[in-house]
């Protein structure tokens, strides 16, 4: 399984949806906030160290992000949806 590009536009965008701000990203992803703030500074596909960007994107994920990979109308990010309660 290849693992999915993520870009620096798709981690801000998660984070717009979550209302986090850097900080809270960086604390919930176990990285540092300046790290934070340098790779979202940059544009392009996240980069930095493997283990950090994964750190990154699994974070997001736990909260509930789902990244959406090209698939002719661009990639992008979403909520996922909430188990309904019983």
């Amino acid at each position: 399984m290849s693992i999915l590009k993520v870009s620096i536009r798709q981690i801000k965008a998660a984070r717009a949806l979550l209302g986090w701000s850097q900080d809270q990203l960086a604390s919930n992803a176990s990285v540092s906030v300046p790290t934070v703030k340098r790779l979202e500074a940059a544009d392009g596909v996240l980069g930095g160290r493997p283990d950090t960007a994964q750190k990154l994107q699994e974070a997001l994920e736990k909260a509930g992000i789902q990244f959406i990979e090209e698939n002719g109308g661009g990639v992008g990010v979403r909520l996922r949806k909430k188990a309904k309660s019983k």
